[in-house]
């Protein structure tokens, strides 16, 4: 399939009662079990990505949102205001909507109309794709963006899809009109590769953690790719 050259660009997005807004090139997760092997707190880690330049956030959180859980994502959603920065939620409708937040859906969750019905037009909605037929799907349903990956192998799953690799992201880019957000095992050495495939953004949740996970550690690794995207932008 011959390949479509999408030059590296911000992505026109809105959010709900806000205007439209950019995706950045690097599209941070607080994965919730991830930071708390980190021992860090999810607003610690917003708070810390956030002053270290994160132009968009997304809480990820699998297991049971209880009363803490939501009273942290109350915090993040919060600074993410505080910041004119769009916060997304992953998988829960009912907690995005309570957020005020966008919300990003897999293949097994609330269906994208449905989601689209519940948080309107003006809210950001995500989905992820995992291969070819999937990525062609999306591109129908009403969403903002697809993710798809995981790229390279990642450890943020416990039951991961196949690895694609970035030459299915170059062969597959003419797929979907509509913004592309790389996901999986991207870290700061691979990064450029694959927006040099054609992603409009990375979405990155291992690779924002340093071995010693502190508020300080947090600011500058985010620090670190706000300067490898920059350059890459030159």
């Amino acid at each position: 399939m011959p390949h479509r050259a999408v030059p590296p660009r911000p992505c026109a997005i809105a959010m709900m009662g806000h205007r439209p807004m950019n995706l950045p090139r690097l599209y941070p997760i607080l994965d919730t079990e991830s930071l708390a092997g980190c021992g860090v707190a999810i607003e610690t880690a917003a708070a810390a990505f956030l002053e270290g330049g994160a132009g968009i956030l997304q809480i990820r959180h699998k297991s049971h949102w209880r009363r803490d859980v939501f009273e942290s994502a109350k915090q993040v959603a919060r600074l993410c205001r505080q910041a004119g920065v769009p916060l997304i939620v992953n998988d829960r409708a009912d907690f995005a909507m309570l957020l005020e937040a966008g919300l990003h859906v897999g293949q097994d969750d609330l269906a994208p109309g449905d989601a689209r019905k519940l948080l309107g037009p003006g809210a950001v909605i995500g989905f992820s794709s995992h291969n070819v037929d999937q990525l062609s799907a999306a591109g129908g349903e009403p969403v903002d963006y697809v993710a798809f990956g995981p790229v390279f192998p990642t450890t943020s799953k416990r039951h991961p899809d196949p690895v694609i690799g970035v030459d299915e992201i170059r062969r597959c880019r003419a797929l979907v009109e509509k913004h592309l957000v790389a996901i999986g095992g991207i870290t700061l050495e691979n990064a450029l590769d694959v927006l040099g495939a054609g992603a409009d953004s990375v979405a990155v949740i291992a690779g924002l953690l340093p071995q010693s996970s502190t508020a300080r550690s947090l600011r500058e690794r985010m620090e670190q790719w706000q300067l490898l995207l920059k350059i890459q932008a030159v």
